[in-house]
């Protein structure tokens, strides 16, 4: 089962990327022909070249502690009807930056419902004693989740040279060059390219012979490489792949491979029944709403496919800890490294954060790793920003800018998956982590901040200013993070008190780089979480007001806007100064508040 259509939301937006290796990014000879990227504008906290993950406070991550505080507050509204029913029944969050885990809080139940009534769309509990709470080493499954360790183990093997990324999956496997897939490579399955549609019920074929016909017969919905369309079949298409130029099972790969040398004890394909206490229980398995009449699912794979083919499949099948999957994203965010393990060497795991789906704007995606999906990453998206989800209510987001790291594991469809729709929980975990990273002032010790509500507009407005000399500028430092198109600042001036605004052209200027000219007078999108400093001409008038204006849309935000140290000078002098006291209680803050962070 894949995350459902509705709460896979995909903004088609134009987003900035990091991809620069362009179509020369190859597997050549079977060996990577690549050049690692800088880290970008990190701002972590007090950590190693290398940290390996340890429990902390929230100062010593580098965090502010509050924001922590309301994640959990917010996380546990969602226990209760949201808006009809539960989100999840539980869940454990965990939150960190650098080395340190800064938050690990279980909340709810992880079996609480022995069933699901449909008549009265109710579920029917177990009795209290009986009862499961969260726990903070609950094993959840994964769902697709599970998709990023088969594309670990699959740029692994690039590493080593067995398998191409830009190599036709059919040279590997001829049986499934048939139906129009023979010019399918490894890439466009890791990068969700290939054109297969998001899925087939595997499930009621009688053997695995039959199960693979299925896939050897299936033909793509759209030329490959032209077109981005989420499918389970793509990794599981390269977990056969794998099977087969290793000559062993995906089971033993992800062991042998991942988890025994990051120590990941509670992560694997098909826990024993001995775990089935510590972990989370999903469905209420039954037709018409599952694919196959199961019952209570405790302790099993919940994808019907990956059940089907015994519980160990490239696209879902994983259970694990929030803990042991904190150790992966902290093993990516090393660049492949944690301890004394080394799973990945940097270049690849920058692969895997890189873009390869540059023409298919609001698709980004690694090899593996969705990138840049507000959706379920709130304000910790950037293109830079990683992660993934999975229909029983994961997710995973890693943020290299910041160095921040967020896993939410929550039983969604625990009793029945209508219950739920949507990423809210997982954007309000998003969003308060991203504002629990500082963002101190460019000057002093305040700067003003746009906050991070959605569906507001907040303005920065300055008094009226004699600009009639005509050479009047505005300088300030200015930085920006909002949800590109769709959330806007801008800077605005009105010479007939507030009738009318027109848009003021200006330049940012980041260190190191060229002048960034806005002749629209606005921002959007990702700034790189840095300072720029702002020069802006204003036009001549007598009584000229200025303005930022910071718009958001009902659904989604970034991070927010930042203005310090707002001047405007002419050749005979200074007309407004923020540092002078007397010119900065003249400023009118609606929306926007004094920060220190």
């Amino acid at each position: 089962m894949t995350e459902d259509a509705a709460g896979r939301e995909t903004d088609k937006r134009r987003a900035l990327t990091r991809r620069q290796l362009g179509r020369r990014t190859l597997a050549l000879g079977g060996a990577l022909a690549i050049a690692p990227f800088p880290a970008g504008p990190a701002a972590a906290g007090p950590a190693s070249a290398h940290p390996t993950l340890r429990p902390g406070s929230p100062e010593r991550a580098g965090l502010l502690p509050a924001h922590l505080r309301q994640l959990v507050t917010d996380a546990q509204a969602f226990l209760a009807p949201s808006p009809r029913h539960p989100w999840y029944a539980g869940a454990v969050l965990l939150a960190g930056r650098g080395g340190t885990v800064a938050l690990h809080q279980p909340i709810g139940m992880a079996v609480r419902y022995r069933a699901y009534d449909e008549k009265t769309d109710t579920g029917v509990e177990f009795p209290a004693e009986q009862q499961i709470p969260m726990a903070e080493d609950t094993v959840f499954d994964l769902a697709s989740v599970s998709k990023l360790f088969t594309s670990i183990l699959a740029v692994q093997q690039i590493e080593r040279g067995a398998l191409e990324l830009e190599g036709k999956v059919a040279a590997y496997l001829p049986d499934f060059g048939g139906a129009g897939k023979q010019d399918i490579t490894v890439r466009q399955l890791l990068t969700h390219t290939s054109g297969f549609r998001a899925w087939i019920p595997l499930y009621e074929a009688p053997t695995y012979e039959e199960k693979l016909q299925l896939i050897w017969e299936e033909a793509p919905l759209d030329r490959p490489g032209s077109t981005y369309l989420y499918s389970d079949l793509n990794l599981i298409s390269l977990q056969l792949v794998l099977e087969k130029i290793t000559g062993r099972t995906l089971d033993t790969l992800l062991h042998e491979e991942v988890t025994a040398p990051l120590g990941l004890r509670r992560t694997r394909y098909n826990p024993p029944a001995s775990w089935r206490p510590k972990i989370a229980a999903t469905e209420d398995a039954r037709k018409p709403w599952s694919g196959l009449d199961r019952g209570l699912v405790w302790g099993e794979v919940h994808d019907e496919n990956a059940f089907s083919l015994g519980g160990v499949a490239g696209h879902a099948g994983v259970f694990s800890s929030a803990w042991d999957l904190a150790v992966l994203g902290r093993t990516l965010l090393n660049g492949g490294v944690h301890g004394r393990a080394r799973i990945l060497r940097p270049e690849s795991v920058e692969l895997m954060f890189t873009d390869f789906n540059t023409a298919l704007p609001g698709d980004e995606h690694g090899l593996g790793f969705e990138l840049y999906q507000h959706w379920y990453m709130g304000a910790m998206a950037t293109p830079r920003t990683a992660g993934h989800t999975g229909f029983t209510g994961t997710s995973l987001v890693l943020d290299p800018t910041t160095d921040s790291f967020l896993v939410v594991l929550g039983n969604s469809v625990h009793p029945v998956r209508s219950w739920r729709s949507g990423s809210a929980p997982r954007v309000a975990a998003a969003d308060h982590l991203a504002r629990a990273v500082p963002v101190r002032p460019a000057h002093g010790r305040t700067a003003w901040f746009s906050g991070m509500a959605s569906a507001t507009t907040a303005t920065l407005t300055l008094p009226a200013l004699d600009t009639s000399s005509g050479d009047a500028r505005l300088r300030c430092a200015l930085w920006w993070d909002t949800e590109p198109r769709s959330d806007t600042l801008a800077l605005e001036a009105s010479a007939d008190a507030g009738a009318t605004w027109q848009p003021v052209p200006f330049t940012t200027t980041r260190r190191g780089e060229e002048p960034r000219q806005h002749p629209a007078g606005s921002v959007t999108g990702f700034s790189g979480r840095v300072w720029h400093r702002l020069t802006a001409d204003l036009p001549a008038a007598r009584g000229l007001t200025l303005r930022w204006r910071y718009a958001t849309d009902r659904v989604y935000v970034g991070r927010g806007a930042y203005v310090d140290r707002l001047r405007v000078a002419t050749a005979h002098g200074v007309l407004f100064d923020e540092s002078r006291p007397a010119d900065a209680v003249r400023i009118e803050g609606r929306g926007w508040t004094p920060s220190a962070d």
